[in-house]
């Protein structure tokens, strides 16, 4: 099989799909490798770096197209590359299908069979091909440091000959992976943390990394899906998960958010009053600003000051970190790679639960039942 890497074209995106130790041993698997000129440039990898690794560099993204069977991307190809795609080929890459239905119908015009990594499920045979968990982990990483070089205080404790500083006090609400990385880095940097999350299941996973699991007694029991994600909560439960939340945001100096709904726009957590009633030179750092935010006051995609308080929207956190976010992202590719062409063919084996759960289209249909059924009242 022949894998194509083409650069990507959005101006945001620093990470690239495969990279050259990766690109090696898919060559050394007897598949080919196609990367477009530059395509791991922003990631920190040059054109030389993927030739040694066995790859063959082309001039442009024409020549990806054209020769590979298989299109590996980090985000969903945009209308000029979708129109480089044929029928029969495989496209690979984060597609966010159940926000961008109409862009899955556009894809499925092209006849190509695309799979969504973040549709790839949670079950402990799919685990290497989890991009969501890879990317969140970069994310929920770089989110503490982007607080940390914010805020105007230190992180730890600090006893000095001027005085003792004490620790900041840092709340993470959520404790997916982002947030659970999070909590993890917020500690390594000396802080005192607090975690949040509807599901009581997690409350050991938050004591584990040393941090307080922040109890509060919304009166829901059935908070968590069968996939382990955390369940939207009706009108009345979630107005009273954000006036207890308020308190604990009105005691720290940093709030993480982390709360996303597949499809969806992010649950407002934090009001605009509990962000008045937060000590001035806090930081919120919301990782769900690309899908509305978690704050209310949050601007996507900017960084604002509202009543002393910064709050950073800032876009695709792991794209900030290409080079490590592209080696975990890679790793997945891998794997789905692997998945899909076991013997060196190309076989959309649609008995397998991964394949089928991750197809979002395929012989000019949309395929994905959700998607479907989004694209369906879209045009009704």
């Amino acid at each position: 099989m022949r894998v194509g890497v083409p650069r990507e074209v959005r101006s945001h995106e620093r990470r690239v799909a495969l990279v050259p130790e990766v690109a090696a041993a898919i060559v050394a698997a007897g598949h080919e490798v196609l990367v477009e000129s530059g395509a791991g440039h922003s990631a920190h990898h040059a054109d030389a770096e993927y030739q040694e690794a066995g790859a063959e560099v082309v001039a442009d993204a024409a020549a990806v197209y054209a020769g590979a069977e298989c299109i590996a991307k980090v985000l969903a190809p945009d209308a000029d590359e979708r129109g480089r795609l044929r029928a029969g080929q495989v496209v690979i890459a984060f597609l966010n299908p159940l926000g961008d239905v109409a862009g899955m119908e556009a894809l499925a015009a092209t006849g190509a069979s695309a799979l969504a990594v973040e549709l790839v499920p949670r079950i402990t045979r799919a685990q290497s091909m989890d991009a969501l968990s890879s990317q969140a982990t970069a994310a929920g990483y770089r989110a503490v440091l982007y607080a940390a070089s914010t805020l105007p205080r230190f992180f730890p404790l600090l006893m000095t000959a001027a005085g003792t500083v004490k620790p900041a006090r840092v709340l993470v609400l959520g404790a997916g992976v982002a947030g659970l990385q999070a909590i993890a880095t917020a500690r390594r940097l000396g802080a005192v943390v607090t975690g949040f999350d509807v599901r009581p299941a997690v409350k050991e996973q938050v004591e584990s990394l040393g941090a307080r699991f922040l109890e509060l007694d919304l009166g829901a029991h059935d908070t968590e899906t069968a996939g382990g994600y955390a369940k939207e909560l009706d009108e009345d439960t979630h107005r009273r998960e954000q006036e207890l939340v308020a308190n604990a945001v009105a005691d720290s100096d940093v709030v993480i958010t982390t709360a996303l709904i597949p499809g969806r726009a992010a649950p407002e957590l934090i009001t605009g009053d509990a962000v008045a009633a937060m000590r001035p030179g806090s930081v919120i750092v919301d990782l769900a600003a690309e899908a509305g935010g978690n704050c209310t006051l949050t601007e996507p995609g900017h960084i604002v000051e509202r009543h002393g308080v910064t709050i950073v929207g800032t876009l695709n956190l792991p794209g900030t970190m290409a080079q490590h976010a592209s080696q975990l992202y890679a790793k997945n590719v891998q794997a789905l790679i692997v998945l899909l062409a076991p013997e060196g063919a190309l076989v959309l084996d649609m008995d397998d639960e991964i394949v089928r759960d991750a197809l979002v289209t395929h012989d000019g249909l949309v395929v994905n039942a959700r998607v479907a059924a989004l694209a369906g009242e879209r045009r009704a």
